[in-house]
């Protein structure tokens, strides 16, 4: 799962990241508003933790802008502590609202019911071209043919199907399919990638899967 935490405190900003990436997730920070606008509006992320008070645009600017363009999850995160703080935050489309100071263990809990939340509205069959995959049954075909996956070949292309058309890093593969950071000495994630092209795409005529040169890989018609 990726975060975007846009906080302008270096030593808030950096305890989160350190935290968040040390609990398995992919994390990018921006200092600034105006630098989180820009990351989250470019870049995919499932959740972002937002500070209300920010240079440049604050937080009730920023939440306005992403919800014209996207919904995706908002924690705020503020030392303001007044209701009507709170009440504007929701009424703006956040999904929780944190006062400051708070414990890492309590915001984790939150992302976690919230990320929780998502991932249950998530669609169970994902298509793309004739590559078909049925996440309750547990189910790969490609042009009608059954594929057999390992689990972590499953996890994988069920990754880059959701998140189809995306260019995923190698970090925030290993994130999400082993649940581990990226280590740049490890080939795991270019290896499990090798292994699903040479069951759904090499048999088939028209590939799917593309590398994306010292970035990552990406799934989709284009490929």
């Amino acid at each position: 799962m990726a975060i975007l935490i846009i906080e302008d405190d270096p030593k808030t900003g950096d305890y989160l990241r350190k935290g968040l990436r040390e609990s398995g997730y992919a994390v990018d920070l921006a200092r600034t508003g105006t630098d989180g606008v820009h990351l989250a509006m470019q870049q995919v992320y499932d959740l972002i933790l937002l500070d209300v008070m920010l240079p440049g645009i604050d937080g009730w600017e920023i939440i306005r802008r992403i919800r014209e363009q996207r919904d995706l999850p908002v924690i705020f995160l503020s030392a303001r502590d007044d209701v009507n703080d709170r009440i504007r935050g929701l009424r703006l489309g956040a999904d929780d609202y944190l006062v400051k100071p708070f414990s890492f263990v309590e915001l984790e809990l939150r992302v976690r019911t919230i990320l929780r939340r998502g991932l249950a509205r998530e669609s169970d069959v994902f298509e793309v071209a004739d590559l078909r995959l049925d996440v309750l049954r547990r189910k790969v075909t490609r042009d009608g043919i059954e594929i057999a996956l390992t689990n972590k070949e499953f996890m994988l292309l069920h990754l880059l199907m959701k998140r189809q058309g995306e260019v995923l890093s190698r970090t925030q593969i290993a994130s999400e399919v082993w649940d581990m950071n990226f280590d740049s000495d490890t080939n795991v994630v270019d290896v499990a990638v090798k292994r699903l092209r040479a069951k759904v795409d090499a048999p088939f005529g028209r590939k799917l899967i593309s590398t994306i040169r010292s970035v990552g890989y990406s799934l989709s018609l284009d490929a």
